[in-house]
């Protein structure tokens, strides 16, 4: 296993007076931001302090799409024509973009939100949708996602460049999918027991299973939810012991803050 990662986050999800983790914080830790594009989550102001804030830090920007839902936050599915979730990624990767550029940045990755994310792990006309719109709006852009999901596989038959995600605070099934958020245990809260999963994984390509067992998983990234409570802190636990194991956290783009 490489001794290099990235750390990514979820950002920019507050709307409004409806304020949602600590973004500055955040920024000062991770390496990647996944930036909301205003359907799941975010409003225009937010999005722009967010890059404005990432671009002050060094931090790459990534466009992070998801289903038209605001209400709940886009964790629900929907049953869209791969046509219209086409259209629908395509525009939110061009409005972050055109933020991205004011705040003197660039969308330089697009990852999936929620339950598109999850939905594309295995639903192939959906996954095909969104590799056809990043194919559509920039063929050089990574898409981030799930190791072994259809996401993943139907972009690097498109000649996208792929990034395999692990989660710090996600339990893993056997099969290794992410545990479902309705089942128990599916969020983990302990900041030591994450770190530790997190530099074994990197270091040994390994991860205990709900069920005890263990399951390989590769990793280019690593994300800590910005939204979970003790974001912050879990964070920072992360970093420090990746860092205090000898592991170089950087931008798998090749940039770091």
């Amino acid at each position: 296993m490489t001794a290099r990662i990235d750390l990514n986050s979820d950002l920019g999800e507050s709307l409004g007076t409806w304020q949602l983790g600590d973004d500055a914080a955040m920024l000062d830790i991770v390496t990647s931001a996944n930036v909301a594009c205003g359907f799941h989550a975010g409003d225009s102001l937010t999005l722009q302090q967010t890059c404005e804030q990432a671009v002050e830090r060094g931090v790459v920007i990534g466009a992070q799409v998801g289903y038209r839902d605001l209400v709940g936050f886009g964790r629900r599915f929907i049953d869209m024509e791969p046509a219209e979730l086409t259209a629908d990624v395509i525009y939110q990767v061009g409005a972050l973009e055109m933020v991205a550029r004011v705040s003197g940045g660039r969308v330089a990755y697009v990852k999936p939100h929620g339950a598109l994310y999850n939905a594309i792990v295995h639903h192939e006309d959906q996954a095909a949708a969104v590799v056809q719109a990043v194919v559509a709006v920039d063929p050089d852009l990574p898409v981030m996602g799930l190791p072994g999901s259809a996401f993943l596989r139907l972009a690097e038959a498109a000649g996208l460049r792929t990034i395999a995600e692990a989660f710090a605070d996600r339990a893993y099934t056997p099969e290794g999918a992410l545990v479902s958020r309705r089942d128990p245990g599916a969020v983990l809260h302990d900041p030591a027991e994450v770190a530790e999963r997190m530099v074994r994984l990197v270091t040994e390509g390994r991860v205990t299973a709900v069920d005890g067992t263990e399951v390989t998983v590769r990793a280019d990234s690593i994300c800590t939810h910005g939204d979970s409570p003790g974001a912050v802190e879990m964070a920072r636990a992360v970093r420090r012991a990746l860092t205090d194991a000898g592991v170089t956290i950087a931008a798998f783009t090749g940039s770091s803050p």
